[in-house]
């Protein structure tokens, strides 16, 4: 098994979730987090996410005490062939770490961080050499979201983003290859773009929190968890294609684009959104409504597996 040994740095509920995974793969772990109470948050949190890691085959052997926990990064790396990556998405946090654990590293180990909102290269500045360090974005939760962005740039050695991608693949996840970098990378853009208009509907009065929520998973949500927006529009045209879809549809389009929402979220947005939001949830609590969601990726993954075609070889 390549990387037998990982490491997860951070152990909030992303790192908590990695750590499942890496797990259930059958890999051994070291866990890094200062808090006093990160060892107990994260063996509830792999005990809750196991059952539903097995339900979706993704359990391969793997010994969820098979872990170990540290308050020293360095000591945490020590001998792991993969590091994620997962502390505070602040650059001073994330550069001090970096600093840390580089001379603790065992030569040719490979870092990936989770960071979403922050870019390869400025976390770059953190390392003397950052050749084996790249970019893992997940989705949360990693554990049941397939979804890693992967990236390296000039700086990054040959082999990295490669050998990062087998890791992932290896532990059931399903990467996409970030080419330029971009604030946000490719998936938090498409939901932020998505967000801004569903915010600018709401903001206007158009429809309620919940209605536009209930449009979207009783809507577009369920063809876009089969395939994607391109590829579902060459579908939508028939036996033209996307080439008969986009002259079907340009105008139309062109007119949604120039009547779409410009906002940014401020206060009073906020409290608009936190009340409706309220009152979608009723009584339900965050722990009930995060069972909910997790139940239902659950159920979606398992209705898909051997479904998916697998795309071209190139």
């Amino acid at each position: 098994m390549e990387f037998k040994h990982t490491a997860v740095l951070g152990a909030g509920v992303i790192g908590a979730s990695w750590a499942a995974l890496f797990l259930a793969s059958g890999r051994n772990v070291a866990v890094y987090d200062p808090s006093a109470d990160a060892e107990k948050a994260v063996r509830e949190y792999i005990d809750t996410a196991w059952p539903m890691l097995d339900g979706l085959g993704l359990v391969k052997g793997g010994d969820p005490d098979a872990i170990t926990f540290h308050v020293s990064a360095a000591d945490a790396v020590a001998g792991a062939g993969f590091v994620q990556e997962s502390v505070p998405e602040r650059l001073p946090v994330k550069h001090d770490l970096y600093g840390e654990i580089e001379l603790a590293l065992e030569t040719g180990a490979v870092v990936a961080t989770s960071a979403s909102g922050l870019t390869l290269s400025e976390m770059q500045q953190g390392w003397k050499d950052p050749s084996r360090f790249v970019l893992g974005h997940p989705f949360n939760p990693p554990h049941l979201i397939p979804l890693v962005e992967v990236m390296g740039n000039a700086r990054t050695a040959d082999d990295v983003v490669e050998a990062a991608e087998r890791f992932y693949a290896s532990v059931g996840k399903v990467t996409i290859r970030v080419n330029k970098e971009v604030p946000g990378h490719v998936a938090n853009r498409l939901q932020a773009a998505v967000w801004r208009e569903a915010l600018h509907l709401i903001k206007e009065g158009v429809a309620s929190v919940e209605d536009v929520d209930t449009a979207m998973w009783a809507g577009p949500g369920l063809r876009w968890a089969a395939m994607g927006p391109t590829m579902l529009f060459h579908l939508g045209a028939g036996e033209g294609g996307l080439s008969s879809f986009c002259e079907r549809y340009t105008d139309s389009f062109n007119r949604w684009w120039d009547d779409l929402g410009v906002l940014h979220l401020n206060e009073d947005l906020a409290g608009q959104l936190v009340s409706g939001v309220a009152a979608e949830a009723g009584q339900a609590s965050v722990d009930q409504l995060s069972n909910e969601r997790d139940a239902m990726i659950v159920a979606m993954q398992k209705a898909l597996t051997g479904l998916r075609r697998k795309p071209p070889e190139t």
